[in-house]
């Protein structure tokens, strides 16, 4: 995208009536917007790209995709996790296709070149000819898969694939900070609900979990909550908002309860619902218009659940989720009008966490290095 369109694009984010403007429809709908995202947003920052108890032996390996690139989580020998571009060195075939365990390697199904859990190759058969595996002056060691930056925080896999990224304890200080509360050595997970493909762009989901504004409204049948017990939260990487609340009625079939609805930019979210429960949401942009997500539910505090409660929990998330989706589903819909061409505007009680993140987005789009 041109420098000087983008600049355009972004300058009518604050009005003159003083109100802040959601971002133009084209950072929803545009390829060229979303092929920009994915060479600075997602490719400089740290994006969550798994859950680590998903992959529990070695050898367990799952394709995921970031950036619009595919990546491959890789449970290694030592019981590490690892990511990898997941590309053969060879022909550049993409390796894995769904999640499984490759045992001690991982074989390319188009020539069996294989490589072992740590992206080592191993194997090039008759690459050099008939029972010929190397050709002279070939270098093995300069043929294993491309490694990408990770760490692995508790139970969520983050990647950085240009690997500019500060340090992920600098990076995500602010929500480091708000979470020091749990104790995380008693956190268990207790199941994942997978909601496949959503026909939004993925700031939607992001924004709709970061402003208050909306839950009374849209989940009216699943919480009460009244709106004057929420605040946002703006911390630098970490915005969202939050609800206290004097009466509690327990997490199992309703969500009024005193919470936290945290994020990190760019595509994390985490809830805290006190006192003993977290629900972590994996968010997979995968195009301008589409996205894929998760939701894995944890226990905390040692707390232990019959299967009972635990199936009225998934049966409420996903009601919940339900609710949401449809809200940013109908939103993406929108952005096709000429209406959405200044994006709306924002209330700058309940929305201005919206405006941070999306202030981040403009911040990132528009680095030196992205528009050069």
């Amino acid at each position: 995208m041109e420098p000087e369109r983008l600049e355009r694009l972004l300058a009518a984010t604050h009005g003159a009536d003083g109100l802040a403007r959601g971002l133009p429809a084209e950072a929803y709908t545009s390829e060229a917007f979303w092929q920009l995202e994915c060479n600075t947003v997602l490719s400089s920052t740290w994006v969550c790209a798994g859950f680590a108890h998903e992959l529990s032996a070695a050898g367990d390996v799952i394709p995921v995709t970031v950036a619009g690139k595919p990546v491959l989580l890789v449970k290694k020998a030592d019981g590490e996790i690892a990511a990898f571009h997941n590309v053969c060195r060879h022909r550049c075939l993409q390796l894995v296709d769904q999640p499984k365990n490759v045992g001690k390697l991982i074989r390319c199904p188009y020539h069996a070149w294989a490589y072992d859990l740590s992206g080592a190759l191993r194997a090039s058969p008759h690459f050099g000819g008939a029972d010929l595996d190397q050709p002279e002056g070939f270098n093995s060691q300069a043929h294993g898969l491309w490694p990408i930056r990770t760490t692995v925080w508790h139970d969520w896999i983050f990647v950085n694939l240009d690997g500019t990224a500060e340090a992920f304890e600098d990076y995500a200080a602010p929500l480091i900070e708000r979470l020091s509360g749990v104790n995380f050595h008693q956190v268990e997970p207790i199941g994942v609900l997978d909601f496949g493909e959503i026909a939004t762009n993925w700031k939607f989901i992001m924004e709709n979990f970061i402003e208050p504004y909306h839950v009374q409204f849209v989940h009216k049948t699943t919480t009460r909550q009244p709106l004057g017990d929420h605040y946002t939260i703006i911390d630098g990487r970490c915005v969202g908002s939050a609800v206290d609340l004097s009466e509690e009625e327990g997490t199992s079939g309703s969500l009024a309860v005193s919470s936290r609805y945290l994020t990190l930019f760019p595509n994390f979210i985490v809830g805290r619902y006190f006192p003993d429960q977290l629900g972590v949401y994996l968010n997979i942009p995968i195009g301008p218009e589409r996205m894929l997500q998760k939701r894995a539910l944890y226990t905390t505090e040692g707390q232990t659940l019959t299967a009972e409660e635990i199936d009225g929990l998934k049966s409420l998330w996903w009601d919940v989720h339900k609710e949401d989706h449809e809200m940013c589903e109908r939103m993406q819909i929108g952005r096709h009008s000429p209406v959405a061409s200044e994006g709306g505007v924002l209330s700058p009680v309940w929305e201005d966490s919206v405006r941070a993140f999306q202030d981040q987005i403009v911040q990132a789009v528009t680095a030196p290095k992205a528009v050069n």
